[in-house]
């Protein structure tokens, strides 16, 4: 047996390992040399970098070298021309700080989900040292120690249970599920059980809700479950975004081609016999006008409007090309509880042979609405108007006997008119065999077999349901009754009923789930539930059809990460998972050229919010740590919402980049394009294709070989009918405005621009306005002339720059019509 499997050994073994003593604890002496061993009880952390190194280590990337080099490079022209011009390179300099801010900012999150993290150690505990209870700071414990949990106690340690009280602890910072769990000290048979199977550990981080107990700390430190986060956390980089990925192709292919522009314009003037240094300024000048230098700050600017955007449906955006990744995402890996379902126990059925409303009498006196489940009795009372207040005036609690994890049951003490009523509520199969009569409309009557068969059918239907189930059973005693008889008075019951309970789905998650798929995103469930709940819920909510497709975190541990990869694809379920197998499933995925988007609200799912594609958060219920480590927050917690950050892809904007449009104002408000109607019956865009994919590189050729002859036959015509002046300021016209015409082709890939109409993006039609304004401007505005050389033309060559200018039109709708 692996000495490490705690919870496969029972506490005088775990005691004899760590040779320390139940009732003494750890000598002072000892504590201090264990301490030199292990450590401190502290989560390591490392001096971060300066703001100026992570400054610098953004001006690696390929496309800001490419610009700084273009800036140099504009700069030594200008100034060997004898004409010192600063601003071309000062607002190339503006844009690579701009991205590189941006980039230090990226960095900064993950530190702060570190220091978030830290936030949850407990600063002090309770502890046996030398024979005597001391409270100690939490990060003095060592290996061995004896720890006094009670309610409300942050546990200060992974540990061992020696002896538990109806201990219960909420664990969901680190199995990301908010049910308490009930602590037994019995050793486990089960070889692999998964962190939320752990009952008899009590792991750092997390908070006790009820009971006591005590425990033997086995882990500290780094060592801790919450120390494995830590070096998730520290250990995984969020990987490049799909936009962010091709602009760095982008980059390095508009460098080979700027590169290609200098040598031929260079060699060509040469050929020509032209003076060496004037070839080389010329060539230079060109090849440095090839690189769009206002690429990176349009797109923070269009990625700036998509987060505005996304504010506006409650989805938070903490990185701008979070917002471009939602429309590639093909893989969506969510969390049930509160994500896909509304994180409230929900009463959905009950059975038994008398009203309602007396079934419920005594569910209500048995409870005290501090559990979800007891929360859910009441709500339902509520609901009902049920004379909740009444029943316990008329049936005082006098005593308790609180639920056991032994007992699997609870029992309520009243005082009434006729006696004592004994209330016991719990586990079904446990409370049934332990009742010899049942109530019904007619009264108390003995619980034959074959009732007892009908029940266990219907407490059947109730498990294949993935619904928890309570029963509730009383017995009347005589006031006179010695309080001795009070702690076995959960014999010979009689049985009154069953109630289940769920947390069911939220109302929009199936509809959210078929858009997903309509749109080819395929959805995965990974929770720490069991496996028979998350299948009924996967169910229910359209992401698998049947068992076969859950994995469970045990099984996913016998697999190697090349063979996870390899069945990927065959489950939709992931149930009983740890934080490592979360990131393990993210990292499989991403083998599998899939881009993903992962939610959660734990504190483990902060690694996997960190590695997938997009990690996004819970606001209402999600921690610091798990806000930190994502690029975006859900603020309704609300599964829907992924996708309605999907239907608002930059797709216009990048249409534009396909095209090689270089005009600021239609460019801005072409980003501010609204999605087209069916974009969701639409498949992701594969992060594996470029800027160019899809066949926008053949476009590209034929549109800007189209746009360049126009230009070109703009010159000859005027060259012809006016003079060379007059041909080139009739090129210029041609060219400029025919890319204002073509901005409204882009508008959509498949709809005709007479279907969409001219004004349906208002912001686009009063910029081309104005650049038009601007462009008649510079050709009829005398001073204007002067500076871009350009002569006033007649009314027959406006008509036939007009007429140019317009003749993009035919030859794009052609291409839709085609394509359609």
């Amino acid at each position: 047996m692996n000495p490490l499997s705690w919870e496969r050994r029972s506490p005088k073994e775990v005691l004899a390992h760590w040779k320390t003593s139940e009732t003494t604890g750890l000598s002072e002496k000892e504590a201090a040399k264990r301490r030199s061993t292990y450590g401190t009880n502290e989560l390591a952390h490392k001096k971060p970098e300066s703001l100026f190194v992570s400054f610098l280590n953004q001006m690696k990337d390929f496309m800001i070298i490419t610009l700084l080099i273009a800036a140099l490079i504009s700069f030594l022209v200008s100034y060997l021309q004898g004409q010192i011009d600063l601003v071309e390179p000062a607002i190339i300099l503006a844009i690579v700080i701009l991205n590189a801010v941006l980039g230090v900012f990226q960095e900064a999150r993950a530190r702060r989900s570190l220091e978030a993290l830290k936030e949850l150690s407990a600063p002090l505990a309770l502890c046996l040292r030398g024979g005597d209870t001391k409270q100690i700071e939490a990060a003095a414990l060592v290996p061995g120690d004896i720890i006094l949990l009670e309610s409300g106690h942050l546990v200060p340690a992974d540990a061992r249970l020696l002896t538990s009280l109806s201990l219960s602890v909420e664990e969901s910072a680190l199995t990301g599920e908010t049910h308490p769990v009930e602590k037994t000290v019995n050793p486990l048979s089960d070889i692999t059980p998964s962190l939320a199977d752990k009952t008899n550990m009590v792991f750092a981080g997390t908070i006790v809700v009820g009971g006591s107990g005590t425990a033997v700390v086995t882990a500290t430190g780094m060592q801790t479950e919450l120390g494995k986060i830590a070096d998730l956390i520290s250990s995984e980089t969020p990987p490049d975004t799909p936009l962010q990925k091709k602009l760095n192709h982008t980059g390095k292919l508009l460098g080979v081609l700027a590169l290609g522009i200098c040598v031929l314009i260079f060699f060509l003037g040469i050929l020509k016999k032209q003076p060496l240094l004037d070839m080389f300024m010329t060539s230079v000048s060109l090849g440095v006008a090839a690189i769009p230098e206002s690429l990176p700050a349009l797109v923070t600017i269009m990625l700036s409007l998509g987060v505005e955007r996304m504010a506006k449906k409650n989805a938070v955006i903490r990185r701008l090309p979070a917002v471009e990744t939602l429309g590639s995402a093909t893989v969506i890996c969510s969390d049930k509880t509160g994500t896909l379902t509304e994180n409230k126990m929900t009463m959905t059925k009950s059975h038994s042979f008398v009203e309602p409303e007396k079934l419920f009498e005594f569910f209500t006196l048995a409870s005290h609405g501090r559990s979800p489940v007891e929360k859910a009795i009441y709500h339902y009372a509520d609901e009902q108007s049920y004379p909740v207040k009444k029943w316990e005036k008329s049936f005082p609690l006098i005593d308790e006997i609180p639920f056991d994890s032994k007992r699997k049951r609870m029992t309520t003490i009243h005082s009434f008119s006729g006696g004592l009523r004994c209330i016991t509520k719990g586990a079904p199969e446990i409370l049934l065999s332990r009742c010899t009569k049942i109530l019904t409309k007619e009264g108390e009557k003995p619980l034959s077999s074959l009732q007892k068969k009908h029940l266990g059918d219907i407490l059947q239907m109730y498990a294949g349901d993935a619904l928890r189930v309570l029963a509730i059973g009383y017995r009347d005693l005589p006031k006179t009754a010695p309080s001795s008889v009070h702690k076995n008075c959960d014999n010979d019951l009689i049985f009154v009923g069953f109630a289940a309970f769920m947390d069911p789905p939220r109302k929009e998650a199936p509809f959210a789930v078929a858009r997903c798929r309509r749109a080819g995103i395929r959805p995965v469930m990974i929770t720490g539930d069991h496996k028979l709940t998350a299948s009924s819920i996967g169910q229910s909510l359209g992401i698998c059809k049947n068992d076969s497709e859950v994995m469970t975190g045990p099984e996913l541990e016998q697999l190697s990460d090349a063979e996870l990869a390899d069945v990927i694809h065959s489950h939709s379920i992931y149930a009983r998972v740890s934080p490592t197998h979360k990131v393990r499933l993210v990292k499989a995925f991403q083998s599998q050229g899939e881009v993903v988007a992962m939610t959660g609200d734990g504190v483990n799912d902060a690694p996997a919010l960190q590695k997938a594609d997009i990690g996004c958060a819970m606001g209402k219920s999600g921690t610091d740590v798990a806000k930190n480590a994502a690029d975006m927050v859900l603020m309704d917690d609300n599964f829907a919402a992924i996708l309605l950050g999907h239907n608002s892809p930059l797709l216009p904007v990048q249409l534009l980049f396909i095209n090689l449009v270089t005009d600021s104002f239609p460019a801005i408000c072409l980003g501010l394009e609204p999605p087209e109607k069916d974009i969701m019956k639409e498949p992701p865009r594969s992060d594996k294709k470029g800027l160019f994919g899809g066949g926008g590189m053949f476009r590209i050729f034929v549109e800007g070989m189209f746009i360049g002859s126009l230009a070109l036959f703009a010159y000859l015509l005027g060259h012809k009918t006016g003079g060379a002046d007059v041909g080139s300021t009739m090129c210029f016209a041609v060219l400029s405005l025919s890319q204002l015409v073509h901005s409204f082709n882009m508008r959509s890939t498949k709809e005709s621009l007479f279907h969409i109409g001219i004004l349906g993006n208002r912001k686009l039609a009063a910029s081309s306005f104005l650049c038009i304004a601007l462009q008649c401007a510079v050709i009829t505005y005398a001073p204007l002339q002067f500076i871009f050389h350009t002569v006033p033309l007649s009314p027959m060559h406006w008509v036939m720059v007009a007429v140019l200018s317009l003749m993009p039109v035919p030859l794009v709708e052609l291409e839709k019509r085609t394509a359609s």
